[in-house]
């Protein structure tokens, strides 16, 4: 058995050493922990300065993969067909932002640990047991004798499983325990014995489980450039969620990742393969909440037309949705919040009131547009921000908020309580006589919550178009304050609308691009980039054209020396 080499819990490997029985020491030798990375913890050296420098934010020069970027990593390193699902049983992760990539949150505990040496015995013992996959992850021309044979091996497969080239150092330990294979499995084939000796270390390394961005060269205007694989790794998992190609990978060592200009050009094209548009999908995803659209319990008696799958049509609703704003339509943030522009089935058809012939097939259709204005007008958004009876005035308001509008709401009392039941006509009147004017909810609810909430009042508790509630005409009309000036609405219509020209949406959204292209929360740093990038999307720039800004700017091709941190 080979144990992996010792993490700390704050997410960042502690070089040391610590021998153990069997492979141990081979693996702890091998991970890289004889301090080739550096110590994140040493030094106070002084700021190096420079006004670029002032614009990048500090991070983390070792993210740990995410587990869904460990299984596709692992999947297509080994090029297996499938993900290998070994992750399901791993340590789970909090979650430490808005995003499941957020380094924060992405630490290797102990338990973590011993899943990581777990899954990378099985995943040896499963390659090398079989020839044809042992094959598809040999080079194609092995030499047939066996020194250099077993050299090239470790030297391809080190360079994908690290993400760049071997040190001459660790070439010579990993062949030295590659040769020591035959020992550790007697009775297996030679070849593939060593080659499962390796592939344990390898996957159990610092340099594989983290991605590991030290920079290339002295810095330059305060600020050390990455290199070009570390750039190469960043773009990969950025948009694929995966390890570099092959041919990211040779395009690294070539250098032609050395200027802004060819980090974008090479993201256009990365952005057209088809991973990318699961990786945005996932940004929106997870950003939007579509989690909260299934097990959604719903009142029978009033709404005997939802069903339980409707949280999985609500889902894949919201998903052609925006892929059809972001990729066909090279659309923005303006149009997710306005387009009329749906994808429905005839569950879906149905609570819309769309007239016609449907299955369980989704087609694209136009939703009437005095009453659909967007993805906040979308049934999984209102359903899921609903009781079994009523629509959840503040729920919603709280989701635009904090995921629309970035507001900084304070977190609710330890003694807050649900709406009590009472005598009012309406849902609004309920919400506003227990959180509104006159209540000691005033201040946050009054302001913020509930005139954001009220807008979408003319939609019941599964998100269908009403005009009155309780036999009583609906009220949506409110205000709500952008850039210091109250701006008052009718509906979601007119609301959404606002949203769509306010600087406070676009450099929400801008801010959470940046959350996710770095997978770590903004700070003080950020402002200038999140203020122009704010301003691009407003001024129309689609949401492709924002993520190459990000990934062609300084704060991702550079990072902050470790003693400026």
């Amino acid at each position: 058995m080979m144990t992996s080499p010792s993490f700390s819990i704050t997410g960042r490997p502690r070089w040391r050493r610590a021998l153990g029985a069997g492979l141990c020491a081979a693996a702890l030798l091998l991970a890289g922990c004889t301090g080739s990375l550096g110590d994140p913890d040493q030094g106070d050296g002084a700021s190096p300065g420079g006004a670029a420098a002032s614009q990048v934010a500090e991070r983390s020069m070792f993210p740990r993969l995410s587990h869904a970027q460990w299984e596709n990593t692992v999947r297509d390193l080994l090029r297996l067909d499938d993900r290998p699902g070994l992750s399901a049983s791993f340590t789970t992760d909090p979650l430490g932002g808005v995003f499941d990539n957020n380094e924060a949150a992405l630490l290797v505990t102990p338990g973590l640990w011993s899943d990581y040496q777990r899954a990378a015995e099985e995943l040896a013992a499963m390659v090398t047991a079989d020839a044809g996959k042992l094959d598809r992850i040999a080079p194609a021309d092995l030499p047939d004798e066996p020194e250099a044979r077993a050299q090239a091996f470790v030297e391809r497969f080190g360079e994908r499983a690290f993400r760049r080239p071997l040190t001459a150092g660790e070439r010579d330990t990993y062949l030295a325990l590659f040769h020591r294979g035959k020992e550790l499995f007697e009775g297996e084939d030679p070849f593939a014995a060593g080659a499962r000796a390796a592939l344990e270390a390898f996957l159990q390394s610092p340099h594989f489980v983290y991605r590991v961005e030290l920079g290339a060269g002295p810095a330059k205007g305060g600020l050390i450039p990455l290199s070009g694989h570390e750039i190469a790794t960043k773009l990969s998992y950025l948009f694929w969620n995966t390890m570099p190609s092959d041919e990211l990978l040779a395009a690294a060592k070539a250098g032609e990742l050395s200027t802004p200009e060819a980090v974008r050009a090479y993201a256009e094209r990365m952005l057209d393969d088809p991973r990318a548009r699961e990786v945005i999908g996932a940004f929106h995803r997870q950003l939007y909440d579509y989690e909260q659209y299934h097990d959604l319990n719903k009142d029978q008696a009033l709404y005997p037309e939802f069903v339980p799958e409707m949280g999985d049509d609500m889902q894949r609703e919201a998903e052609l949705f925006v892929e059809h704003i972001v990729f066909d339509e090279e659309g923005g943030l303006t149009d997710l919040l306005t387009s009329r522009t749906a994808f429905v089935n005839d569950h879906l058809a149905a609570v819309y009131g769309i007239e016609g012939e449907f299955s369980d097939k989704f087609e694209q259709v136009e939703l009437a547009g005095a009453e659909r204005s967007g993805l906040l007008t979308r049934l999984g958004f209102l359903a899921s921000k609903a009781t079994a009876r009523q629509p959840d005035s503040i729920h919603r308001g709280v989701f635009v908020n904090l995921r629309i509008l970035c507001a900084a709401l304070p977190p609710p009392p330890d003694d807050a309580t649900g709406l009590p039941p009472g005598e009012h006509a309406t849902n609004r009147e309920r919400v506003e006589a227990h959180t509104g004017k006159g209540t000691c909810g005033e201040a946050c609810h009054g302001t913020w919550i509930n005139p954001a909430g009220f807008a979408f009042e003319h939609y019941d508790a599964i998100g269908k178009y009403r005009t009155t509630d309780n036999g009583v005409p609906v009220d949506a009309a409110d205000a709500y304050r952008f850039g210091g000036a109250l701006k008052s609405y009718a509906d979601a219509i007119e609301f959404s609308r606002i949203l769509a020209e306010s600087d406070e949406a676009h450099a929400c959204y801008a801010r959470r691009w940046i959350e996710f292209a770095h997978g770590r929360n903004t700070g003080a740093k950020d402002r200038q980039s999140i203020k122009e990038l704010g301003e691009a999307s407003r001024g129309g720039a689609s949401t492709k054209e924002l993520i190459l800004q990000v990934v062609s700017s300084d704060t991702f091709l550079t990072r902050v020396p470790a003693e400026a941190q």
